[in-house]
């Protein structure tokens, strides 16, 4: 694995002819390499088909980074006049799937030393060990992390003898901090993609998760109130998405595309509670990530441009 980072990747439109107001995204990303100092923003792809390979699913996640950026660039910014530090890609050859989560845990570490949040995109969601990993090597003892995962599955698969994939990333987490110390919350969880095993799994690591059918824009204040309730309990967030939370029209380019899902208001609604709740939090929330993201199947581009509109919420509001 390496990490692999063009010198000028962040070019696109300019409208000079309005003023200093008509700023894009890529006018305000740098090369992490080529730009000393700190930021309050960070990206960092995964780069890697070999967890959702190992899962049985559909491989072409590892060009999502590449994907994900080219739909971001061109975003208008409407934030404050403050950078965003590129980091670059961790990228996985093959099958070295645990190399390159040890590897995505170093990047993880070093770049939440230079940003106050950083945003990784990958890559199947045996993306969230590697970041989990990068994020506690950099807290300080006994401190309660707190796990917002936004998906239809649990992701709580034992390893297999494949090893671990995008299935298993909250269960070896689970393992690594033992149950009492497990602070998971599920939302849109898809019943008919989850076996009753997963679901009793679930029950005793004491998981707190809503399926996707108690989603629904009636039930977002309700929603709101379970995430307050979750992050006072923690001292710091890590929030996952993974883009086939989403309906299938939202998010064709997935691995596993949802028949139901999550709408987009109500995910966006998740995530503005989330970002407004973290502030109960000791350490806030340094670490997100989205995954799933697969250009091979995504019509029209609409999950990379779906997930730059997440990504524009997470960091330029």
């Amino acid at each position: 694995m390496a990490i692999d980072l063009q010198p000028q990747p962040w070019q696109g439109r300019l409208d000079p002819e309005d003023g200093p107001s008509s700023v894009r995204w890529h006018q305000r990303i740098d090369p992490a390499s080529q730009t000393p100092g700190h930021a309050e923003f960070g990206l960092l792809g995964f780069a890697c088909d070999a967890g959702v390979r190992r899962n049985k699913g559909r491989p072409g996640a590892a060009a999502g980074p590449t994907a994900f950026r080219d739909q971001l660039r061109n975003l208008a910014w409407h934030g404050d006049r403050s950078r965003m530090l590129d980091f670059g890609d961790v990228v996985v050859e093959g099958d070295a799937l645990e190399a390159g989560q040890a590897r995505l845990a170093e990047a993880v570490a070093e770049s939440l030393d230079r940003v106050y949040r950083l945003l990784v995109i990958g890559g199947g969601h045996e993306t969230a060990w590697g970041c989990f990993s990068g994020l506690h090597q950099t807290l300080p003892a006994n401190t309660r992390v707190g796990i917002i995962n936004l998906d239809a599955h649990f992701d709580l698969r034992k390893p297999g003898a494949d090893g671990v994939s995008s299935g298993t990333p909250f269960y070896q987490i689970a393992e690594k901090l033992g149950t009492d110390a497990f602070h998971y919350c599920c939302l849109g969880v898809s019943r008919t993609s989850n076996t009753q095993a997963l679901f009793d799994r679930a029950d005793e690591l004491g998981v707190l998760y809503r399926e996707d059918r108690e989603m629904l824009p009636r039930h977002v204040p309700e929603i709101c109130q379970q995430i307050r309730d979750f992050c006072a309990a923690v001292d710091v967030l890590y929030l996952t998405i993974d883009l086939d939370v989403l309906p299938h029209f939202q998010s064709p380019g997935v691995s596993a595309p949802a028949v139901r899902g999550v709408s987009l208001e109500v995910v966006q609604s998740v995530i503005e509670e989330v970002l407004r709740s973290s502030v109960q939090c000791r350490y806030g929330l340094p670490l997100v990530d989205m995954t799933e993201l697969n250009p091979d199947y995504d019509v029209h581009g609409i999950t990379a441009k779906t997930a730059a509109m997440l990504a524009d919420t997470l960091l330029c509001r």
